[in-house]
């Protein structure tokens, strides 16, 4: 550095780094014309000591500087004009900074940002160039520095200034400074608190970013191109992670799509959920000190710092050994508290904390705590916390020993509907927790007719068949899932007949799930043709198709006895009702079903009643001819295509 004080000689430089910082900072100003103000607290001058004859004083420092250095031209929206001996100033002064403080440790640090802070507010209007300046200028210094601890110092002083105006230096600088060998050792003592100070300004500038009258609506259509500043945010996180050894959590994030979802406004929390997971499985060494850094943040006014706090907060609960540093009661008040917050996503990262906490193996005494709020955010109106909230029950189901029955007590009523919820993904979770559940309780499903879990399966028997022809594929597969799961429990043995109606819409495999059905659980028989009328009015065309053809092979299979007269009247003028309806195929259904019902409804009951078959035992039909149905023109006749890739031919 020409002219600089790094070519000056070791014996002359001043030890007294506070005396020698306001020295440079009084020079600065005075060069400016600015009325020299106080000095900074703890800064004042040691009496006896004269700067004037100071080889390190200002004065001779800026003499020393009188040949330029060479500065990468700043970048930004304001271009002010320079002269080559400020910039050569600032330079020294910051590395003449780094040099004094080689051994004064990160008070000292702290002392050097708030002179070099203090300085640049000095100098004008046009702050955001000259840190931005300031910063590339030491940066290019970095390389010709000594290794070790000289090296340190000058990376700690530019980390420490970057951190101080991570806005104003629109963070390439951070980035280009981060992949220097040896920086991200230099910023070890704050490294969880830079990387949270990013995270941070991402979520700012993806908010700034986004137009003034766009609904807050959590839309991951809404993610747009990451913004320039964004950008060079983004490339400073990957310098960090990766100077760490942390480039595993670099590639989770690429494989995930987390940078861009870092960067969007709407997806911000959700990329730092992605983050604080791949911490949690690559760079757990640094979990403690972000753990400990971000509480103070879980309370802060601005909604930026507050919610990317708390996402990291609720990822880092994947940890144990990082939630174990605060007592279980504490973090599960903290949880339970943002339920009564008026914003969706605090409450959704609540109930996400709170199913990683149903996880440990600690938390058994505390499932009077969970169950309540869990089932509680069941009825909310945000496909979010709904969904959070059934992982969550679902995550609790998956520990050992689940409070199977204290569960089907509380979640049948909450479950029943949302098994028909208009949302997709909540009408597929729905069904996919009640898997688990009779999963969970096999063993209890075997025991007594009267059980709670047996009659909630006999309740949802009606919907699963249905929704195996959800426009959903998701839905669809999931009630596949959960009626495999019932077949098993209740060793039915229809596990046959439930594949190929949900792979081939095969009228025949569902005529025998019926027959059985109709024989094993005579009572329950309005019930299920109750359940089945009210999806002959569903918007969905497959479902009204499936629905209309489930009471044919019912009405057809069962006993006159089983349903009163006013149920197939009922259900004859439903049916009549569809044969106006659009679609032909499902004209064609509710005429052959309606048939069915009026041979029904003539015929005389038996005296004697149906004789029951224990359950595995062919089922006899009736005399009267069983319906025949068309072919469904609503799915292909096979899926095989989920599964085959290898294209046509």
């Amino acid at each position: 550095m020409a002219g600089g004080m790094w070519g000056q000689s070791q014996a002359q430089r001043v030890p007294v780094g506070a005396l020698t910082l306001t020295a440079l900072a009084e020079g600065i100003r005075s060069s400016q014309g600015e009325r020299l103000g106080p000095y900074p607290m703890g800064l004042q001058p040691e009496p006896g000591l004269d700067c004037e004859a100071d080889p390190g004083s200002a004065a001779a420092i800026l003499r020393a500087s009188d040949e330029p250095c060479s500065l990468p031209a700043p970048e930004g929206p304001h271009q002010a004009p320079q002269s080559s001996w400020e910039d050569g100033a600032l330079a020294d002064l910051a590395l003449y900074t780094a040099d004094c403080l080689e051994d004064t440790g990160f008070v000292g640090t702290q002392a050097t940002a708030l002179t070099l802070s203090s300085t640049l507010e000095a100098r004008g209007e046009w702050l955001e160039d000259q840190v931005h300046a300031l910063v590339r200028g030491l940066l290019a210094q970095v390389p010709s520095l000594a290794e070790g601890r000289p090296r340190r110092a000058a990376l700690r002083v530019l980390s420490t200034l970057a951190l101080e105006h991570a806005r104003d230096v629109a963070t390439r600088a951070l980035g280009e400074m981060l992949s220097v060998s040896g920086c991200v050792g230099a910023i070890r003592g704050f490294y969880p608190h830079l990387l949270l100070v990013l995270v941070t300004q991402l979520h700012q500038l993806a908010r700034d970013a986004c137009c003034p009258d766009t609904p807050k609506v959590w839309a991951l259509s809404h993610q747009g191109p990451p913004h320039s500043r964004a950008s060079c945010t983004v490339e400073a996180l990957k310098a960090l992670l990766t100077g760490d050894g942390s480039r595993m959590v670099v590639t989770c994030m690429e494989q995930a799509g987390g940078w861009r979802k870092l960067a969007g406004a709407h997806t911000h929390l959700e990329g730092v959920l992605l983050l604080a997971s791949a911490l949690v499985a690559h760079a757990d060494h640094h979990l403690r000190g972000l753990f400990a850094d971000l509480l103070p943040q879980l309370r802060c006014t601005d909604d930026t710092q507050r919610l990317t706090a708390m996402a990291f907060f609720t990822g880092l609960l994947q940890s144990r050994p990082t939630a174990g540093l605060l007592r279980e009661e504490v973090i599960l008040e903290r949880l339970r508290a943002w339920q009564s917050d008026p914003e969706p996503a605090t409450r959704w990262l609540g109930l996400l904390g709170l199913g990683h906490m149903a996880l440990s193996r600690k938390k058994v005494r505390h499932r009077s705590t969970l169950l309540p709020t869990l089932l509680g955010a069941l009825g909310d109106g945000d496909t979010r916390l709904v969904s959070a909230a059934l992982g969550a029950l679902r995550r609790l189901l998956l520990r050992p020993r689940p409070p199977v029955r204290l569960l089907t007590a509380e979640l049948g009523p909450r479950l029943l509907p949302l098994l028909d919820d208009a949302r997709d993904a909540v009408r597929a979770s729905a069904v996919g927790l009640l898997g688990t559940l009779v999963r969970r309780g096999c063993g209890g499903l075997r025991v007594g007719l009267r059980g709670p879990l047996r009659k909630l399966v006999l309740q949802s028997l009606v919907p699963l068949l249905l929704r195996l022809h959800d426009p959903s594929q998701e839905a669809a597969e999931s009630s596949e899932w959960t009626l495999a799961r019932c077949d098993q429990a209740l060793r039915w043995g229809l596990l046959e007949e439930m594949v190929t109606v949900a792979h081939y819409d095969s009228p025949e495999a569902l005529s025998r799930i019926c027959c059985c059905l109709v024989q094993w659980y005579p009572s329950h028989v309005p019930s299920f043709l109750s359940q089945t009328q009210g999806y002959l009015r569903s918007p969905q065309d497959p479902l009204r198709r499936a629905a209309a053809m489930l009471i044919g092979f019912l009405v057809h299979h069962m006993s006159p006895s089983h349903a009163n007269q006013v149920l197939l009247d009922s259900l004859l003028e439903d049916l009549g009702q569809l044969q106006s309806d659009l679609q032909p195929a499902v004209v064609a259904v509710a005429q052959v079903s309606a048939q069915q019902v009026e041979l029904a409804a003539c015929e005389p009951a038996s005296p004697q009643g149906p004789r029951l078959p224990c359950l595995g035992q062919e089922c006899t039909c009736p005399a009267r001819p069983p319906p025949v149905y068309t072919d469904s023109p609503f799915r292909p006749r096979s899926l095989k295509c989920r599964w085959d890739c290898s294209g046509p031919g």
